[in-house]
């Protein structure tokens, strides 16, 4: 149902987290059906996967979704480990990922120029959030066919031995190191921010893939305030 009203608002994504909460994407006809309110509404499902498992990445491609987030990263091995298994063709050479058959491909009935297209439309970003990954940032963005990258602040300040520290100057030294690495590749970069001032800031920096908000935020800030204010009302 929200990814449906996601869609009408007229978002451009909907995040789904199968890292720390969710169904088991493992199961992937567990979330079938979100796909299909996504394509109903024609809006993108942003899909964070809980690492790079090759077999995961498989199932959850065959359900029709085709922008993956791999997290927890800490060397360029990995990204290509993930983005390999995402493709048909990786850099001229054959990819890890096979032919099922699923709902990206019609059950087999759109099987002419079906690997073309997927690679065409399928993205692979990473999870930029511990100290190694900042550190082999420049060998993660020359992985071939690399999508984006998006910045976790708060695992970042835990990875620097900051927790929720994600204001201190080391850890924003760490962000902007990994903004310049990205800026000067030409690689897309995103982060959360569930603040409007500060997103609009973001935009105007180069970012190109904000997180805005989520449910219990929203539950929090509208449905909280509306009924703090109603409790001072003397009946």
């Amino acid at each position: 149902m929200l990814v449906e009203v996601y869609g009408q608002l007229g978002f451009d994504f909907v995040w789904l987290d199968f890292e720390h909460a969710g169904k088991s994407p493992y199961d992937s006809t567990g979330f079938e059906s979100i796909v299909r309110a996504a394509e109903s509404v024609d809006i993108e499902l942003l899909v964070r996967v809980p690492n790079e498992d090759p077999a995961l990445i498989h199932k959850v491609l065959d359900t029709g979704v085709s922008s993956l987030l791999i997290p927890q990263v800490e060397s360029a091995k990995e990204v290509q480990r993930a983005v390999k298994a995402a493709r048909f063709s990786f850099d001229g050479e054959p990819g890890n990922r096979g032919f099922g058959g699923g709902r990206d491909a019609m059950w087999g009935a759109d099987v002419e120029g079906f690997t073309e297209r997927e690679d065409e439309s399928v993205i692979v970003g990473t999870m930029i959030e511990t100290l190694a990954a900042v550190e082999d940032i420049e060998n993660i963005l020359n992985v071939p066919h690399l999508g984006f990258v998006f910045i976790g602040p708060m695992d970042l300040s835990i990875s620097m031995g900051y927790p929720a520290q994600t204001d201190h100057p080391e850890v924003t030294n760490a962000i902007e190191i990994v903004e310049d690495a990205c800026a000067d590749a030409g690689v897309p970069i995103g982060i959360p921010k569930h603040d409007t001032e500060g997103a609009v800031s973001l935009l105007e920096r180069g970012y190109r893939i904000l997180r805005v908000g989520d449910e219990v935020d929203s539950v929090r800030e509208i449905l909280g305030n509306r009924h703090n204010e109603l409790r001072k009302i003397d009946t």
